[in-house]
């Protein structure tokens, strides 16, 4: 079936996600190839020092992409699009969502950037005996109790972004098991939350007298697979005022950006992971075994289908460098030459290719916030050189990249060396990896691991949600590692690089350096912000 008989007969799937910065719509066929993409930019803002989205934002952005994609199928193919076979919603994980029984959002909605919530996560994290990060729904649902906020008492419900925007659609108030995972803790064995957690919990906050107990703010949990209810026809309208769109499209269920990206990757199976680099950083590693210490730096999330993940997460990655790179197009600007974006990335990336291993003696410190894994409650971007550093544009540029993995390389060499985790290979994707061999070439030193990027990887999150809405409609009874192992990936064109003992040597003295420099990061963040 071409892609027109597809579109016209209501064959195809499709995947939103939020991210950090930008909202795709990726529409599929039947063989999970793309159809048409749809976008629309945004960006948080920090308001009394929380960083945050408005409704209207999420609104807005959500009707915008979807009217992008129509009219790009539209343009491409002449026909409008009506019916589709399957869809779902993903977004960036955790954050805080708090709900009345009316809808009504009681407080600003807090998103996985924030790190305000401290004394919460420490708290939760030694009554489970688990770890709670910052970021986590169930944390900053704690903290809000601590700070005794007017708005504790009002919770009917509390949720993911993904999972607003899913019963918005649909109506149905549930997540997917690895979003889940990041509003509370999940036991994989039984596919729901931690039930001795749950009573721990509302043990603990037994004496503030509120009107509920935890597990009735929690949203209910599906795995990968499971039904997840159907766009209705106030779903249909909101997304498409146009009034085109059908209503009746079967959902999966929601899920957070990790899970996405484990799909869009291939790497779901036991001893494989992926990193997704764009404005945040995070490596997602499937377990043989759960992890036999507690590590604050390690988060314990699940696949889409339920396996235990370990988690590396940092909060910033590629927004210093951005920066960077925007303040060399405006030079270039002002020389007189109209370089686009894409061949300055390109040019600036490629010469970091030929900068020193060590980078020369530069460091840079990338934090935009706060970073759990070295311990910064808050952090600013900083660069620093010694007086006899080797000052170039390449070892500039390649000081840049570093920066962005870092913190990533600290948190994984937990797993590796003090829980010593087996990796098979790493799995890329996202904006650091959109210049071929830069990015990948440099993850594979920092994590000492062979990286391997596919073809598809800059389809990213958007298309591992597609997945996951065309698996659940055309699963054939597979799992989900069978279903994208036979069915999507076994002919998908992909490259793997080795790391080069040389970058290995080059970016653990870049690593020590940094690490020596992590209380003058410390200190710079207290005294600017």
């Amino acid at each position: 079936m071409n892609e027109q008989s597809c579109i016209r007969e209501g064959k195809c799937v499709l995947g939103i996600e939020f991210g950090s910065t930008r909202i795709k719509a990726v529409l599929v066929d039947m063989q999970g190839q793309v159809v048409a993409v749809g976008g629309h930019t945004w960006s948080d803002r920090l308001e009394n020092g929380i960083w945050s989205y408005s409704l209207e934002a999420v609104h807005d952005g959500l009707r915008a992409c979807y009217a992008d994609l129509k009219q790009e199928v539209r343009k491409k193919y002449g026909i409008t699009l009506t019916q589709l076979q399957g869809m779902g919603v993903s977004a960036m994980m955790h954050g805080y969502l708090a709900f009345d029984r009316d809808m009504n959002l009681l407080t600003p909605f807090r998103t996985w950037r924030n790190t305000i919530t401290g004394q919460a996560a420490s708290e939760l994290t030694e009554l489970f005996s688990f770890n709670i990060p910052q970021r986590w729904s169930i944390a900053h649902l704690h903290q809000a109790v601590l700070n005794q906020e007017a708005h504790v008492p009002q919770i009917a419900g509390i949720t993911t972004l993904a999972g607003y925007v899913h019963r918005l659609l649909t109506g149905e108030n549930v997540l997917g098991v690895g979003d889940a995972a990041g509003v509370f803790p999940v036991d994989s064995s039984v596919m729901d939350y931690h039930a001795d957690m749950l009573a721990r919990y509302d043990q603990l906050v037994a004496d503030r007298h509120f009107p509920w107990h935890l597990r009735e703010l929690l949203p209910g949990i599906l795995r990968a697979g499971d039904s997840a209810g159907s766009l209705t026809q106030e779903g249909a309208l909101f997304l498409d005022p146009e009034g085109d769109l059908c209503p009746g499209v079967t959902f999966c269920p929601p899920e957070g950006d990790a899970g996405t990206g484990m799909v869009a990757t291939n790497s779901v199976l036991k001893k494989t992971g992926n990193v997704s680099a764009g404005t945040s950083v995070f490596a997602m590693i499937v377990l043989e075994k759960t992890l036999e210490r507690l590590h604050t730096e390690i988060d314990m999330v699940t696949t889409p289908d339920g396996l235990p993940v370990a988690m590396v997460h940092c909060n910033t990655c590629t927004s210093d460098l951005n920066a960077w790179v925007g303040l060399f197009h405006d030079f270039a600007c002002a020389i007189g030459n109209q370089i686009s974006m894409d061949e300055l990335y390109s040019t600036l990336f490629n010469a970091a290719l030929q900068g020193d291993g060590d980078t020369g003696r530069l460091t840079a410190f990338n934090y935009y916030s706060g970073e759990p894994v070295t311990g910064t409650d808050c952090g600013v971007p900083l660069f620093a050189r010694a007086p006899d550093a080797k000052m170039s544009l390449s070892n500039f540029m390649r000081t840049h990249i570093y920066a962005s993995l870092a913190t990533l390389s600290l948190g994984m060499k937990i797993l590796t060396e003090q829980e010593n985790v087996s990796i098979d290979c790493i799995y890329a994707h996202g904006g650091l990896f959109r210049t071929p061999v830069v990015g990948q070439s440099i993850l594979a030193a920092a994590l000492r691991t062979p990286v391997t990027v596919m073809k598809t990887a800059t389809e990213g999150g958007a298309w591992g949600m597609a997945l996951l809405a065309l698996y659940q409609v055309a699963g054939k009874g597979k799992t989900l590692p069978q279903w994208l192992q036979e069915d999507i990936f076994a002919s998908v064109p992909s490259e793997t690089l080795e790391p080069r003992n040389e970058d290995v040597t080059g970016f653990q003295a870049y690593l020590r350096r940094y690490s020596g420099l992590l209380n003058a990061e410390k200190d710079a963040a207290q005294a600017l912000l």
